[in-house]
């Protein structure tokens, strides 16, 4: 299966990967700049935005996007991963570090690090509220719990969109699916890595920042004391900012 995906502009890869409760729609604004000199990739991940979900699928995120690149034929690329993205970049990572020349992950879950209470309690909730066919209640749980206080109405209301229709899609799917995830291992990532965090995010995020940073071989940490959990929607003016200065 071929993911839904675009490419634009000229230049070195960027790969865009889009976080767990979004789809390539988040990443608008920075295309617009990147393509002036870069070669954009952006994705659907299955079950989000363009991409559908087929009931029963057995598939992995990582190996779909992998195998993308090689239908593109890039054999290097820079990868940016928001959330789920940035696991998904890690997976890869990974498994063909010889392929990636940068990394940014921003604010993004990793291995062997437990998730806080908080964070649990927001999954907890959302389940029930899912349980219940209570979509736009969910939907609402998203938005409150995923963007930060700098975000303004067309961020949220462009969240909410892409969180409606990652619901529409797996819950169109069933539970009779199987997201095969590769192992992520930092010291094989050779790669230099960007990790960003904000603030206003679950600590679960900052505390799997602190577990990479310890065992990336080659890693710089910036802090946003503005952000939430998904700082280039919330400030999108500064995203490209954050994401060029590492390239």
């Amino acid at each position: 299966m071929t993911i839904s995906h675009a490419v634009v502009g000229d230049g070195p890869a960027v790969l865009l990967v889009h976080a767990g409760v979004a789809d390539a729609r988040m990443w608008a604004r920075q295309v617009a700049e990147l393509q002036q000199d870069h070669r954009v990739i952006t994705v659907d991940l299955r079950g989000y935005g363009e991409t559908p979900l087929e009931a029963g699928a057995k598939y992995s995120d990582a190996g779909d996007v992998l195998a993308l690149l090689d239908e593109l034929g890039v054999d290097s690329v820079q990868a940016v991963g928001a959330s789920f993205g940035g696991y998904v970049v890690q997976q890869m990572a990974s498994r063909a570090p010889e392929r990636f020349s940068r990394l940014v992950l921003i604010c993004a879950p990793t291995d062997n690090v437990e998730p806080t209470e908080d964070l649990r309690a927001v999954w907890a909730e959302e389940n029930k509220l899912i349980e219940a066919a209570d979509v736009d209640g969910a939907t609402d749980l998203m938005v409150r719990s995923w963007i930060g206080p700098d975000a303004d109405d067309d961020a949220r209301e462009l969240l909410r969109t892409m969180q409606k229709r990652a619901y529409e899609l797996q819950l169109a799917a069933g539970d009779d699916v199987e997201n095969e995830e590769y192992a992520v291992e930092p010291e094989k990532i050779s790669a230099p890595v960007r990790l960003i965090t904000g603030a206003h995010d679950f600590q679960f995020f900052a505390n799997c920042a602190t577990y990479l940073a310890e065992r990336l071989p080659d890693v710089e940490r910036i802090d946003l004391p503005w952000a939430g959990h998904l700082p280039t929607l919330e400030r999108p003016a500064a995203a490209p900012g954050l994401i060029r200065a590492h390239f």
